[in-house]
């Protein structure tokens, strides 16, 4: 009797005990999921191309305290490049990333469809991204920023996040807390005073190839985003910018304290405090014929980049290669109409590029072809910021000059 009583006192003290530990969300890494391979499969199949080398990814912590799967996925052609997934339910995800640490304040939001793979030149170039934002973290929360600056956009309850299912996670590489905390305070002064300045002070332009940057001269489109984001009124309202480019923008902004720097947008030039993210992109770079540590890659290189690390043999390569160029009606349907209008108008312009990516690679650029193509897209496309530019940036080495950009993970919502 004495032992039955010690024994249920024993059982409720380490009842009681347990009871007082707190719940901890298990740490996880990214490992192999049978489940989520077959779903990448059966789901959302996509070119080997649309997938990136372990070289593009972000350093991060050994194991990362969320309840989302974490999963190491592999491209069934080709294992050597994949895509990190955090696949998680749709409610509440942004602010699961946000406390798992996976999303930081500054990471770009490439909205990514991987149902665009294979259905022509434009979109097989554009690596399946279609949109950009910029997320920033208070407290606990996250939040993002973007344009257009509507109801469809902003809030992680929109429709257009509603209704997406797969997005990139691009990292700047080395912000500091100063540069994050920047970031937040200008974000969070356009969103909380979007009414007020979209669309009378910056509107959206679906111009992609109309970036206001302009080699060698002062980006005064910047400035004017500081002076609309601290109310000030800037001449030829409203300014006109693309998502990336807003993107790009806001993080030219990160060493300027919008509580200090005030009265330095007030005056004739840009605050000496902006700085670039990003170099702003030809449309072809010339890293996979010189493959030195300051080359670049294009803003159409992104599928050659990716082609050309496999190491393919020669037959198997021209192939892969030629597939980024042929159109497929069938998945040409998969896009909206507005994507699907400007896919099929640049179609034969794009399948141009097939000449340039056949001559490039193994250091060199064979063919006085491929390189006249080469230089006639560059004259022809100026140096910008698309959705995708952020995504190629990873594809260069790590030790690269021009590398800004890391790869976190893919957010697959089901």
């Amino acid at each position: 009797m004495v032992v039955d009583r010690r024994l249920r006192w024993s059982v409720l003290l380490l009842a009681a005990a347990t009871a007082a530990i707190p719940l901890t969300v298990q740490a996880k890494k990214f490992t192999p999921g049978e489940r989520v391979y077959q779903m990448m499969a059966s789901k959302y199949k996509m070119p080997v191309f649309f997938a990136l080398p372990d070289s593009a990814r972000a350093k991060l912590p050994e194991d990362i305290n969320t309840p989302d799967t974490l999963v190491d996925w592999r491209h069934p052609d080709n294992s050597s490049v994949g895509l990190r997934l955090v696949v998680t339910k749709r409610s509440g995800w942004a602010d699961r990333l946000a406390k798992s640490g996976l999303v930081q304040t500054g990471d770009l939001l490439l909205t990514f469809r991987p149902e665009w793979g294979g259905a022509g030149a434009y979109p097989n170039v554009q690596m399946g991204i279609s949109h950009t934002g910029l997320a920033y973290v208070k407290g606990t929360q996250l939040y993002n920023i973007e344009n257009p600056m509507n109801s469809e956009y902003l809030g992680f309850s929109s429709e257009h996040y509603r209704t997406l299912n797969l997005v990139h996670i691009i990292r700047p590489r080395n912000l500091t807390p100063e540069q994050r905390a920047n970031v937040a305070a200008w974000a969070s002064r356009l969103r909380d005073n979007s009414k007020r300045i979209y669309p009378a002070q910056i509107k959206f332009n679906d111009d992609y190839n109309a970036p206001k940057f302009e080699e060698g001269k002062p980006v005064v489109f910047v400035k004017q985003m500081g002076q609309t984001a601290l109310g000030q009124s800037i001449p030829n309202a409203p300014l006109g910018m693309f998502c990336s480019e807003f993107a790009w923008s806001l993080l030219s902004l990160k060493n300027c304290d919008p509580g200090k720097t005030s009265d330095a947008f007030k005056g004739s030039s840009v605050p000496s405090c902006v700085s670039q993210p990003m170099k702003p992109m030809e449309a072809t770079g010339d890293y996979i014929g010189k493959r030195s540590s300051s080359s670049y890659l294009g803003l159409a290189d992104g599928p050659l980049a990716v082609i050309d690390g496999l190491n393919l043999p020669e037959a198997q390569r021209k192939t892969m290669l030629e597939s980024v160029f042929v159109e497929n009606s069938a998945n040409m349907s998969k896009l909206s109409v507005g994507h699907r209008t400007v896919a099929e108008t640049m179609q034969p312009k794009f399948a141009k590029l097939g000449t340039y990516y056949q001559g490039s690679g193994k250091g060199v650029i064979r063919g006085m072809r491929a390189r006249l193509i080469s230089a006639a897209f560059r004259r022809a496309i100026p140096d910008n910021y698309s959705p995708t530019s952020f995504l190629i940036n990873t594809l260069l080495p790590p030790d690269n000059s021009n590398r800004s950009m890391d790869y976190v993970a893919t957010v697959v919502i089901e």
